[in-house]
């Protein structure tokens, strides 16, 4: 078996021979690095760790060893793990309570969970469901049925990985593109910043505001397909060039479809260039149409433009920006409740607006 990775210009895999090495590997140039897949078993019974570090070690798998809870949980801080085996009945911290934290830390909370346990009552298991295990092996345990899960399991964390990795390298790309140009360094970051800011303040719920928060790093990525002549000319655009500009949130939306954890930012990214009154690009969405994350991002995108330096402008002070952001809401650019709600956001920083 072997597994593609999603990533841009690397390429890695799983190899599984006669079901007895599991490993990963990246290539990266001409340099192959392979590496094991690593396993945490967690069990009070000392006994119990050094089975499963024999029968898994036979398999070509790295075994990092925990006898509680708690040094489970340390373990997972200082390596990086692809499945845990994780006894229930411990000292300390039992194994639903480890569980739970391991599910609930946002870096490991797709790190598959197997629970091994003597008990075998549909009660516990609800149990271990409740507190987020992925599976359930009864003790004493068949080898081959272990070996099989643990496989099945590090083969899906390989998989997450992957798309993790395709979603950090985007982050990147995004990050890059601001940082390296003079007139948007950090513009990104701000937005996003600010844009959370406001959705919290509306009562946006915990989904939105993350989409927000997300799509405010990626909603100008589409601008690596513009030209940065354009991007940096000190005057006036011409007809051609501002089309050409205008199609940065098309592209940026195709850059990010293909990923399904962007899936929720498209409509942001897409239609963050929208007005109110229907003038915007690229489809001159009017009011309410308007997706309320893309108005969102829209006045603050506005805002942090006004009040940072251009190639064809100096920076604007923060009361000036709003001011004029005011008179363009008249004129039926913005969402007034919208403009009116960042105003009382930007009071709690000391503005006097």
């Amino acid at each position: 078996m072997v597994r593609q990775v999603l990533n841009f210009g690397l390429k890695g895999g799983a190899v599984a021979l006669d079901n007895k090495v599991v490993n990963r590997s990246t290539l990266l140039g001409d340099a192959v690095i392979t590496i094991k897949a690593r396993i945490l078993a967690v069990d009070d019974n000392i006994q119990n760790v050094e089975l499963l570090e024999g029968l898994l070690s036979s398999r070509g798998y790295e075994v990092i060893k925990a006898y509680n809870g708690l040094e489970a949980l340390q373990k997972l801080e200082e390596n990086d793990i692809d499945v845990v085996l994780l006894d229930v009945l411990m000292p300390k911290m039992d194994g639903y309570e480890t569980c739970r934290r391991i599910k609930s830390r946002s870096e490991s909370r797709l790190l598959p969970v197997i629970m091994l346990t003597a008990l075998d009552s549909i009660e516990d298991k609800i149990k271990g469901i409740e507190a987020g295990a992925d599976d359930f092996i009864t003790k004493p345990f068949q080898k081959p049925e272990l070996l099989a899960r643990v496989k099945s399991f590090e083969r899906l964390k390989g998989l997450l990985d992957e798309l993790e990795n395709a979603q950090n390298v985007l982050y990147s790309l995004a990050s890059a593109l601001d940082y390296n140009d003079p007139y948007t360094h950090g513009h990104s970051k701000r937005v996003s910043e600010f844009s959370v800011r406001l959705a919290t303040h509306i009562g946006m719920d915990t989904a939105g505001v993350e989409a927000i928060r997300n799509a405010g790093v990626l909603h100008d990525i589409g601008k690596i397909a513009t030209d940065k002549g354009i991007l940096h000319k000190p005057g006036a655009l011409n007809a051609i060039e501002y089309k050409h500009v205008k199609d940065h949130p098309v592209v940026g939306e195709q850059i990010c479809k293909p990923l399904k954890f962007a899936r929720p930012l498209l409509p942001i990214i897409r239609h963050h260039h929208e007005k109110y009154d229907g003038t915007g690009y690229p489809d001159g969405l009017v009011g309410e149409d308007i997706p309320l994350g893309a108005r969102i991002m829209a006045i603050v995108d506005v805002y942090d433009a006004l009040t940072s330096v251009r190639p064809y402008r100096s920076d604007i002070p923060p009361e000036v920006a709003l001011e004029v952001m005011k008179a363009e809401a008249i004129k039926g650019y913005w969402d007034k409740d919208l403009l009116n709600a960042f105003c009382e956001v930007l009071r709690k920083d000391g503005y006097t607006i």
